[in-house]
């Protein structure tokens, strides 16, 4: 049976992104640290989109940072998994007749906030990888705990 990772072309990965609405955003700083934050996220053709308030994702993006982007998905019963990670440029959305139709998205922030922007990420390189069915991974064995049996 194959246990080996396996690699998921950009097709595949933009079709797994749209089944999940949680992922996260990573970017570096000047001086090497990384952040990284959980968003709510749509995507919108094969752009993601999510919202934020003022703060760090969004000084991330004004300044010009490149972001990565995490969504995965796993089943522990199968000992199956999927990760896709997208990298590329992001901006925020300013037009008002863009962002009236962002606002019409699927998009449901778990915290509702005023001044909410609408950040479009255009993936530079999509990459993604499977860990494949393998049924068999939940042990039912019983062991004696220590001292034995009553």
């Amino acid at each position: 049976m194959d246990t080996e990772l396996q690699p998921l072309d950009p097709d595949t990965c933009l079709d797994l992104l749209r089944s999940v609405t949680v992922g996260r955003i990573a970017w570096a700083e000047d001086d090497g640290t990384v952040t990284l934050l959980p968003v709510n996220f749509v995507m919108d053709g094969d752009t993601l989109v999510f919202a934020t308030a003022p703060g760090a994702k969004l000084d991330a993006v004004r300044g010009g940072r490149p972001l990565t982007f995490e969504a995965d998905d796993l089943e522990p019963a199968l000992r199956t998994a999927w990760s896709v990670l997208v990298t590329g440029s992001s901006e925020v959305v300013t037009g008002p007749a863009e962002t009236a139709r962002l606002q019409r998205l699927p998009l449901s922030p778990w915290i509702r906030s005023a001044g909410v922007f609408f950040v479009r990420l255009t993936p530079r390189t999509i990459t993604g990888r499977r860990i494949p069915l393998h049924p068999g991974g939940v042990t039912t064995e019983y062991v004696d705990p220590p001292g034995g049996r009553d």
